[in-house]
């Protein structure tokens, strides 16, 4: 890309750990389809620690966990172990259990009643299950608040047999579907979902700094995570996922590097190709990336839980589809990407993007609550932006 895009790019994270408001600190880097063309990382770790941030740095990458888990699914579809389209409950018996939610009554009681159909594989990939998380939705932020229905931060399966807020199959609704997703998976292969992320996607792919229990060697370099306050300051905060969690959490569990993720990018630049070893067949990329949600569409995600997230929609007005399992922009985005690329974050604002059509993709890496941080979300679309300026004027010289 060239020394231009360089010098912008540091000069967008070295402005971000500095500006009034700030981030703490901050890794960013880009790829083309072959290596790392742009690492760069800015600031501290945690405020109150001089250590500064990295490109080794271990994040806490939330729902970026999403893809991965999509990716495992995809893997058991190719080998004929998973039909999308059978109920989910063959594979994860406790799904069948799940009722929808048609309100509450007089006496605050919810109002619980069978599923009009099954919930299928299919439906948790697109998020049109049925399922919600607490923080998008004041449903469940009632039955938690009223009910003690757990946080899936909590990494528990108490934490997933929740209602459903409508009958599988109606609408698009972002919420702890891969976590089910996660499910089958271990229904199929009969191993923890980490174990099987570990053998048939990250060793093909090199990542051995992505796990869902950090060792002691990423233990020593993960960020702090941060709260930023209503007057923009920042606060760093005691926040970690349960070290030995419950259940393999397939929507937000892991813990990683941008660099590890990098690999992960890269392999579906290649049509599933990794550094060691194929990961994916060339032709279920293609299939994978296409938006599978027909004539339905994406919706912002509502602020419920101000402390963990604002009202959030990436690039409004733009139409958006979903696919297995990334977020497509049915039109081209005013930064550069174009319609029909990947992406999609992380609670923490972490945020990347995955163009097939150009062969780059991009991750940007904070740990800051709660979601869709003007701060740190501006500063990712001056990165991406910035990127394909360079893209342009390399083309056009």
């Amino acid at each position: 890309m060239g020394a231009d895009f360089k010098a912008t790019a540091d000069s967008i994270l070295d402005g971000l750990v500095t500006s009034n408001p700030r981030v703490p600190g901050v890794v960013a880097i880009a790829t083309d389809r072959h290596r790392n063309i742009y690492e760069g990382a800015a600031g501290v770790r945690r405020l109150d620690r001089p250590d500064p941030m990295t490109a080794d740095t271990v994040f806490a990458i939330f729902s970026t966990t999403k893809a991965i888990t999509g990716t495992a699914a995809l893997q058991l579809v190719e080998e004929g172990k998973l039909d999308l389209d059978a109920p989910a409950k063959r594979y994860a018996p406790d799904i069948g259990k799940l009722q929808v939610i048609d309100g509450f009554d007089e006496k605050g009681e919810p109002k619980l009643r069978a599923p009009k159909r099954d919930i299928t594989t299919r439906m948790l990939l697109l998020h049109t299950a049925g399922l919600g998380y607490d923080f998008f939705s004041e449903t469940y932020n009632r039955l938690a608040q009223e009910k003690g229905q757990p946080s899936v931060v909590t990494a528990s399966k108490a934490a997933l047999m929740t209602p459903l807020l409508f009958d599988p199959g109606e609408k698009w609704e972002y919420g702890s579907n891969i976590d089910w997703c996660g499910l089958v998976v271990e229904g199929i292969t009969g191993k923890r979902l980490g174990e099987v992320f570990k053998s048939r996607i990250f060793e093909p792919l090199g990542m051995a700094d992505t796990a869902f229990a950090m060792t002691g060697a990423m233990r020593r370099r993960v960020a702090g995570m941060h709260a930023r306050g209503a007057d923009g300051s920042l606060a760093p905060i005691e926040f970690e996922l349960p070290p030995e969690p419950e259940v393999h959490m397939g929507g937000h569990g892991l813990y990683g590097t941008v660099g590890d993720y990098m690999r992960f990018i890269r392999m579906w630049l290649n049509d599933g190709n990794g550094e060691h070893g194929r990961v994916l067949k060339a032709e279920t990329v293609r299939m994978a990336e296409k938006n599978h949600l027909g004539d339905k569409k994406i919706t912002p995600l509502p602020g419920v839980i101000k402390s963990l997230s604002n009202d959030a929609d990436f690039f409004p007005g733009l139409p958006k589809s979903w696919s297995f399992t990334f977020m497509v922009n049915d039109e081209a985005a005013p930064t550069g990407r174009p319609a029909g690329a990947l992406g999609w974050a992380g609670l923490a604002n972490l945020f990347y993007w995955i163009d097939r059509q150009n062969g780059f993709g991009g991750f940007w890496a904070t740990q800051i609550l709660p979601f869709g941080d003007p701060v740190s979300f501006s500063g990712y679309m001056d990165f991406e932006t910035a990127f394909y300026d360079g893209l342009r004027q390399r083309k056009a010289g």
